[in-house]
Protein backbone atom coordinates (compact mmCIF):
# COMPACT_ATOMS: atom_id res chain seq x y z
CA UNK A 1 0.00 0.00 0.00
CA UNK A 2 0.74 3.78 0.03
CA UNK A 3 2.42 5.77 -3.32
CA UNK A 4 5.44 4.28 -4.32
CA UNK A 5 6.27 7.67 -6.61
CA UNK A 6 6.42 9.91 -3.78
CA UNK A 7 4.18 12.45 -5.34
CA UNK A 8 1.26 12.22 -3.34
CA UNK A 9 0.20 13.15 0.19
CA UNK A 10 2.45 12.66 3.15
CA UNK A 11 -0.17 10.62 4.68
CA UNK A 12 -0.05 8.22 1.97
CA UNK A 13 3.26 6.94 3.19
CA UNK A 14 5.21 4.86 4.21
CA UNK A 15 4.84 2.21 1.67
CA UNK A 16 4.23 -0.53 3.19
CA UNK A 17 3.09 -4.39 2.49
CA UNK A 18 -0.20 -5.40 3.88
CA UNK A 19 -1.98 -8.83 3.75
CA UNK A 20 -5.72 -9.10 3.42
CA UNK A 21 -8.08 -12.23 3.31
CA UNK A 22 -9.91 -13.09 0.46
CA UNK A 23 -13.17 -11.22 -0.62
CA UNK A 24 -15.30 -10.25 -3.02
CA UNK A 25 -15.67 -6.69 -4.04
CA UNK A 26 -18.40 -5.04 -6.03
CA UNK A 27 -17.38 -5.07 -10.35
CA UNK A 28 -19.78 -1.63 -10.51
CA UNK A 29 -20.44 1.28 -8.40
CA UNK A 30 -23.68 1.18 -6.87
CA UNK A 31 -26.66 2.68 -9.38
CA UNK A 32 -29.15 5.12 -8.47
CA UNK A 33 -31.52 2.60 -9.39
CA UNK A 34 -30.34 0.11 -7.03
CA UNK A 35 -30.54 3.09 -3.96
CA UNK A 36 -33.84 3.83 -5.21
CA UNK A 37 -34.86 0.16 -4.80
CA UNK A 38 -33.35 0.34 -1.47
CA UNK A 39 -35.21 3.78 -0.30
CA UNK A 40 -38.23 2.25 -1.41
CA UNK A 41 -37.92 -0.85 0.41
CA UNK A 42 -36.61 1.37 3.38
CA UNK A 43 -39.38 3.55 3.67
CA UNK A 44 -42.08 0.65 3.70
CA UNK A 45 -40.53 -1.03 6.20
CA UNK A 46 -40.68 2.51 8.29
CA UNK A 47 -36.87 2.42 8.48
CA UNK A 48 -36.49 6.30 7.35
CA UNK A 49 -37.81 9.18 7.29
CA UNK A 50 -37.57 12.43 5.01
CA UNK A 51 -37.41 16.21 6.03
CA UNK A 52 -37.43 18.50 3.71
CA UNK A 53 -36.11 16.84 0.85
CA UNK A 54 -33.00 14.45 3.35
CA UNK A 55 -33.29 11.14 4.20
CA UNK A 56 -32.50 10.11 7.57
CA UNK A 57 -32.58 7.13 9.99
CA UNK A 58 -36.05 6.77 11.15
CA UNK A 59 -35.81 8.01 14.79
CA UNK A 60 -32.87 9.72 15.09
CA UNK A 61 -34.37 13.02 14.17
CA UNK A 62 -31.20 14.79 12.14
CA UNK A 63 -28.60 12.79 13.23
CA UNK A 64 -28.22 10.13 10.76
CA UNK A 65 -28.78 11.48 7.37
CA UNK A 66 -28.63 9.23 4.40
CA UNK A 67 -29.18 10.75 1.38
CA UNK A 68 -30.22 13.93 -0.40
CA UNK A 69 -33.60 13.95 -2.91
CA UNK A 70 -33.78 16.67 -5.76
CA UNK A 71 -36.06 18.61 -3.01
CA UNK A 72 -32.63 19.14 -1.02
CA UNK A 73 -30.32 19.26 -3.71
CA UNK A 74 -31.09 20.07 -7.22
CA UNK A 75 -28.13 17.49 -8.35
CA UNK A 76 -29.33 14.23 -6.90
CA UNK A 77 -30.86 11.76 -9.45
CA UNK A 78 -33.51 10.48 -6.92
CA UNK A 79 -36.97 12.27 -7.18
CA UNK A 80 -39.13 11.55 -3.98
CA UNK A 81 -42.92 12.67 -4.55
CA UNK A 82 -43.75 12.31 -0.94
CA UNK A 83 -44.51 8.54 -1.02
CA UNK A 84 -42.35 6.90 -3.78
CA UNK A 85 -38.61 7.44 -4.52
CA UNK A 86 -37.63 7.41 -8.58
CA UNK A 87 -34.79 7.83 -10.78
CA UNK A 88 -34.56 10.86 -12.81
CA UNK A 89 -33.76 11.51 -16.19
CA UNK A 90 -30.87 14.32 -16.47
CA UNK A 91 -30.53 16.57 -20.17
CA UNK A 92 -32.88 13.98 -21.58
CA UNK A 93 -30.73 11.12 -20.45
CA UNK A 94 -32.19 8.13 -18.01
CA UNK A 95 -29.89 8.18 -15.07
CA UNK A 96 -30.44 4.89 -13.54
CA UNK A 97 -27.46 3.11 -14.43
CA UNK A 98 -25.13 5.77 -12.96
CA UNK A 99 -23.52 5.67 -9.60
CA UNK A 100 -25.41 6.77 -6.52
CA UNK A 101 -24.36 10.37 -5.42
CA UNK A 102 -25.32 12.26 -2.85
CA UNK A 103 -25.41 9.55 -0.19
CA UNK A 104 -23.74 9.35 3.54
CA UNK A 105 -20.92 6.72 4.41
CA UNK A 106 -24.35 6.18 7.06
CA UNK A 107 -26.82 5.54 4.02
CA UNK A 108 -23.98 3.46 2.72
CA UNK A 109 -23.63 1.26 5.85
CA UNK A 110 -27.82 1.30 5.72
CA UNK A 111 -27.64 -0.31 2.21
CA UNK A 112 -25.38 -2.65 2.98
CA UNK A 113 -27.70 -4.09 5.71
CA UNK A 114 -30.75 -4.29 3.43
CA UNK A 115 -28.55 -6.34 1.28
CA UNK A 116 -27.35 -8.50 4.12
CA UNK A 117 -31.32 -9.43 4.86
CA UNK A 118 -31.97 -9.78 1.20
CA UNK A 119 -29.29 -12.28 0.92
CA UNK A 120 -29.82 -14.00 4.27
CA UNK A 121 -26.30 -13.03 5.63
CA UNK A 122 -25.00 -11.25 9.06
CA UNK A 123 -25.59 -7.70 9.16
CA UNK A 124 -22.16 -6.46 9.54
CA UNK A 125 -23.33 -2.55 11.08
CA UNK A 126 -25.42 -2.45 14.49
CA UNK A 127 -28.71 -1.47 13.42
CA UNK A 128 -28.89 1.58 16.13
CA UNK A 129 -25.58 2.99 15.95
CA UNK A 130 -24.83 1.74 12.57
CA UNK A 131 -20.94 1.01 13.67
CA UNK A 132 -19.20 -1.76 12.06
CA UNK A 133 -19.30 -4.93 14.43
CA UNK A 134 -16.01 -6.44 14.66
CA UNK A 135 -14.58 -8.73 13.64
CA UNK A 136 -17.07 -8.23 10.46
CA UNK A 137 -19.35 -10.70 10.12
CA UNK A 138 -19.95 -12.39 6.84
CA UNK A 139 -22.60 -10.00 5.20
CA UNK A 140 -22.55 -7.02 2.91
CA UNK A 141 -20.30 -4.07 3.98
CA UNK A 142 -18.04 -1.65 2.54
CA UNK A 143 -14.70 -2.54 2.02
CA UNK A 144 -11.55 -1.70 4.22
CA UNK A 145 -9.22 0.97 3.11
CA UNK A 146 -6.67 -2.31 2.43
CA UNK A 147 -8.90 -3.87 0.55
CA UNK A 148 -9.87 -0.99 -1.22
CA UNK A 149 -6.51 -0.55 -2.24
CA UNK A 150 -5.82 -3.85 -3.19
CA UNK A 151 -8.92 -4.62 -5.37
CA UNK A 152 -8.49 -0.90 -7.36
CA UNK A 153 -4.89 -2.38 -8.08
CA UNK A 154 -6.02 -5.54 -9.76
CA UNK A 155 -3.05 -7.41 -9.38
CA UNK A 156 -0.68 -4.77 -10.40
CA UNK A 157 2.38 -3.66 -8.10
CA UNK A 158 3.58 -0.18 -7.95
CA UNK A 159 1.54 1.18 -10.58
CA UNK A 160 -0.10 4.77 -10.51
CA UNK A 161 -3.55 3.26 -11.65
CA UNK A 162 -5.76 0.23 -11.90
CA UNK A 163 -4.56 -0.25 -15.76
CA UNK A 164 -1.05 1.04 -15.66
CA UNK A 165 0.76 4.77 -15.08
CA UNK A 166 -1.10 6.80 -17.45
CA UNK A 167 -4.77 8.42 -17.52
CA UNK A 168 -6.57 9.41 -20.21
CA UNK A 169 -10.48 9.50 -21.20
CA UNK A 170 -11.07 6.64 -22.61
CA UNK A 171 -10.97 4.59 -19.96
CA UNK A 172 -12.32 6.98 -17.33
CA UNK A 173 -14.21 9.72 -16.74
CA UNK A 174 -12.07 12.58 -14.62
CA UNK A 175 -11.07 16.22 -15.06
CA UNK A 176 -7.91 15.87 -17.75
CA UNK A 177 -5.51 18.36 -17.02
CA UNK A 178 -2.10 19.11 -18.63
CA UNK A 179 -0.39 19.85 -14.98
CA UNK A 180 0.26 16.44 -14.53
CA UNK A 181 3.07 14.15 -16.91
CA UNK A 182 1.32 11.51 -16.50
CA UNK A 183 -2.46 12.48 -17.64
CA UNK A 184 -1.50 11.25 -21.04
CA UNK A 185 -5.37 12.82 -22.89
CA UNK A 186 -5.85 14.09 -25.92
CA UNK A 187 -8.78 15.99 -24.53
CA UNK A 188 -8.81 18.24 -21.79
CA UNK A 189 -11.29 19.34 -18.58
CA UNK A 190 -14.33 17.19 -18.23
CA UNK A 191 -15.05 14.03 -20.35
CA UNK A 192 -16.19 15.03 -23.19
CA UNK A 193 -19.25 13.13 -23.47
CA UNK A 194 -20.82 13.21 -20.12
CA UNK A 195 -20.18 16.67 -19.62
CA UNK A 196 -23.73 18.60 -20.32
CA UNK A 197 -23.06 21.83 -17.76
CA UNK A 198 -25.48 19.66 -15.48
CA UNK A 199 -23.89 18.13 -12.22
CA UNK A 200 -23.03 15.35 -11.54
CA UNK A 201 -21.44 14.34 -14.81
CA UNK A 202 -21.43 11.01 -14.18
CA UNK A 203 -21.10 7.82 -16.70
CA UNK A 204 -22.78 4.59 -16.44
CA UNK A 205 -21.37 2.03 -14.18
CA UNK A 206 -18.80 -0.08 -16.70
CA UNK A 207 -19.51 2.28 -19.51
CA UNK A 208 -15.44 1.42 -20.30
CA UNK A 209 -14.92 -1.87 -21.02
CA UNK A 210 -13.13 -1.32 -24.28
CA UNK A 211 -15.87 -1.41 -26.93
CA UNK A 212 -17.16 0.76 -29.43
CA UNK A 213 -19.88 3.01 -27.83
CA UNK A 214 -22.72 4.52 -30.02
CA UNK A 215 -24.71 7.73 -28.77
CA UNK A 216 -27.73 5.84 -29.85
CA UNK A 217 -27.62 3.79 -26.97
CA UNK A 218 -26.29 5.84 -24.39
CA UNK A 219 -27.59 8.92 -25.37
CA UNK A 220 -24.72 11.21 -23.81
CA UNK A 221 -24.91 15.20 -24.41
CA UNK A 222 -21.64 15.29 -26.29
CA UNK A 223 -21.87 15.63 -30.12
CA UNK A 224 -19.89 12.57 -30.84
CA UNK A 225 -22.46 9.89 -32.54
CA UNK A 226 -19.52 6.85 -31.37
CA UNK A 227 -16.92 6.76 -28.99
CA UNK A 228 -14.43 3.83 -28.90
CA UNK A 229 -13.18 3.47 -25.16
CA UNK A 230 -10.57 1.31 -23.45
CA UNK A 231 -10.52 -1.02 -20.88
CA UNK A 232 -10.90 0.85 -18.08
CA UNK A 233 -11.17 -2.52 -15.99
CA UNK A 234 -8.47 -4.14 -13.85
CA UNK A 235 -6.86 -7.44 -13.55
CA UNK A 236 -9.67 -8.21 -11.50
CA UNK A 237 -12.65 -7.08 -13.95
CA UNK A 238 -13.39 -4.35 -11.61
CA UNK A 239 -14.71 -1.01 -13.03
CA UNK A 240 -14.42 2.82 -12.27
CA UNK A 241 -11.94 2.34 -9.69
CA UNK A 242 -9.80 5.20 -11.48
CA UNK A 243 -12.66 8.22 -11.69
CA UNK A 244 -16.86 8.55 -11.88
CA UNK A 245 -17.18 9.07 -8.13
CA UNK A 246 -15.26 9.24 -5.13
CA UNK A 247 -16.07 5.66 -2.85
CA UNK A 248 -16.78 5.16 0.86
CA UNK A 249 -14.48 2.84 2.64
CA UNK A 250 -15.48 0.81 6.25
CA UNK A 251 -12.71 2.42 7.98
CA UNK A 252 -12.13 5.49 10.23
CA UNK A 253 -9.47 7.61 8.68
CA UNK A 254 -5.69 8.75 10.50
CA UNK A 255 -3.03 10.67 8.44
CA UNK A 256 -0.51 8.25 10.21
CA UNK A 257 -2.20 5.30 10.24
CA UNK A 258 0.37 4.18 7.70
CA UNK A 259 3.00 4.00 10.34
CA UNK A 260 1.54 1.68 13.18
CA UNK A 261 -1.01 -0.46 10.78
CA UNK A 262 -1.48 -4.04 11.29
CA UNK A 263 0.36 -6.02 8.78
CA UNK A 264 -3.10 -8.14 8.40
CA UNK A 265 -6.50 -7.24 7.30
CA UNK A 266 -5.83 -3.86 8.57
CA UNK A 267 -9.29 -1.76 9.78
CA UNK A 268 -7.83 0.94 9.85
CA UNK A 269 -7.77 3.26 13.68
CA UNK A 270 -10.53 1.87 16.51
CA UNK A 271 -12.20 5.34 16.53
CA UNK A 272 -12.10 8.82 14.66
CA UNK A 273 -14.28 12.12 13.55
CA UNK A 274 -14.29 10.99 9.70
CA UNK A 275 -14.55 8.46 7.63
CA UNK A 276 -11.64 6.98 4.57
CA UNK A 277 -12.75 7.38 0.72
CA UNK A 278 -11.32 6.50 -1.95
CA UNK A 279 -10.94 6.50 -5.76
CA UNK A 280 -10.83 9.36 -8.72
CA UNK A 281 -13.92 11.37 -9.34
CA UNK A 282 -15.43 12.98 -12.42
CA UNK A 283 -14.88 16.01 -10.73
CA UNK A 284 -11.28 16.52 -9.96
CA UNK A 285 -7.88 16.09 -11.55
CA UNK A 286 -5.91 12.87 -12.55
CA UNK A 287 -3.95 12.88 -8.95
CA UNK A 288 -6.95 12.49 -7.55
CA UNK A 289 -7.52 9.07 -8.97
CA UNK A 290 -4.73 6.95 -8.09
CA UNK A 291 -4.65 3.84 -6.44
CA UNK A 292 -2.47 5.06 -3.39
CA UNK A 293 -4.63 8.37 -2.85
CA UNK A 294 -6.47 8.72 0.01
CA UNK A 295 -8.74 11.54 1.66
CA UNK A 296 -11.47 11.86 4.35
CA UNK A 297 -14.86 12.95 5.56
CA UNK A 298 -17.59 12.91 7.90
CA UNK A 299 -19.82 10.14 8.14
CA UNK A 300 -22.59 12.34 7.53
CA UNK A 301 -21.06 13.91 4.58
CA UNK A 302 -22.74 14.10 1.01
CA UNK A 303 -21.61 15.67 -2.43
CA UNK A 304 -22.32 15.24 -5.85
CA UNK A 305 -19.09 12.98 -6.41
CA UNK A 306 -19.30 10.47 -3.80
CA UNK A 307 -20.87 7.10 -3.78
CA UNK A 308 -20.13 3.38 -2.80
CA UNK A 309 -19.31 -0.07 -4.04
CA UNK A 310 -20.08 -3.27 -1.77
CA UNK A 311 -18.02 -5.97 -0.74
CA UNK A 312 -18.35 -9.42 0.83
CA UNK A 313 -16.41 -11.72 2.42
CA UNK A 314 -14.98 -14.76 0.61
Amino acid sequence: MGDSFGEGLEAELPVHTVTVDSFYMGKYEITNQQYCDFLNAAQCQGLITVTRGTVYKAGSGTSYAYCDTSTSCSSSQIAYNGSVFSVRTKSGRGMVNDPMVWVSWYGAVAYCNWRSQQLGTQLCYDSATLEPIYPLPNGVRLATEAEWEYAARGGLSGQRFPWGNDIYHTPANYYSDSSYSYDKGPTRGYHPLWNDGVYPCTSPVGFFDGSLKYKSAYNWPGSAMSYQTTNGGNGYGLYDMAGNVREWCNDWYSDSYYSSSPSSNPTGPSSGSSRVLRGGLWYYLANYCRVAHRINNRPGYRNNYIGFRVALDL
